[in-house]
């Protein structure tokens, strides 16, 4: 009579290790490798047949480049308390993130400048920017997010001249951020309604040769308004939320643009 495999519940753990090591599409092997592990350990941990230290999951997550709120969740998993702070925008602890923002907002003026969070929910917007998005904002039911209201507010095609486009960029910018996050729902769901545009308003190059720049073309009262985008990160803190924001400054593309707010 065959003997039957020794079978192990994965327990949280091992469900979201494995679950991480496989949305980065590395093997077993190659993360052992990376994590200085035997890859037969690592095995025993994916199953459940042996249990990390605190210190082994921070060196799994570390290899994965895992985004500090995925490490948290990892170490939640283990059984162990969050490494990293999640500090409410407002505190004193990220006081020196949040003035270097204000400033930049501040110095960007007149132009459009919005304020997100790593699912790309808008927490503040730039006066210029709060006029762009009032349209679209119109009969939206919960916290604005650019790329829902871009792919599903019934005013999207007569308020973007080329959504498209737009459409087209912004499912590489989410499938660059759902890379980088490892296995986000929310992005998933945006990735999913994003492709689902980009379906009804298919993107067509009519020239072999693509142009390096790809502006946003917005149909306002006074005009086309025609915008390049500028993404910026903060990178020197251990803290969830300030690694989570997202800052986007829009820039004029043309002369035109650039005297409408002049």
């Amino acid at each position: 009579m065959a003997t039957r495999p020794d079978l192990h519940d994965p327990g949280p753990f091992g469900t979201a290790l494995r679950t991480a090591r496989a949305s980065r599409r590395l093997s077993q092997m190659a993360l052992a490798l990376d994590a200085g592990v035997s890859a037969r350990h690592l095995s025993f941990l994916e199953s459940g047949r042996a249990s990390p230290s605190r210190e082994m999951v921070l060196t799994l997550a570390e290899a994965l480049a895992l985004p500090l709120w995925q490490r948290n969740q990892l170490l939640t998993a283990a059984g162990f308390a969050a490494a990293f702070p999640a500090s409410p925008l407002s505190s004193e602890a990220v006081a020196p993130f949040r003035a270097i923002l204000t400033q930049m907002m501040a110095n960007h003026a007149p132009f459009p400048a919005l304020l997100c969070d790593r699912h790309w929910n808008v927490l503040e917007a730039s006066p210029a920017a709060a006029a762009m998005l009032g349209p679209l904002l119109e009969g939206w039911n919960g916290p604005p997010n650019v790329f829902a209201l871009t792919a599903t507010h019934p005013r999207s095609a007569e308020l973007i001249a080329n959504l498209p486009q737009v459409l087209h960029e912004s499912l590489e910018r989410l499938a660059l951020e759902q890379a980088l996050a490892g296995d986000d729902p929310v992005l998933a769901d945006l990735i999913a309604i994003t492709r689902a545009a980009a379906q009804r308003h298919p993107f067509k190059p009519s020239a072999r040769l693509r142009s390096p720049i790809m502006p946003v073309i917005y149909n306002s009262p006074g005009g086309r308004l025609s915008f390049l985008s500028v993404i910026a990160q903060c990178g020197t803190s251990e803290d969830v939320t300030v690694r989570d924001l997202r800052l986007e400054l829009l820039f004029p593309a043309d002369e035109a643009t650039r005297a409408a707010f002049g």
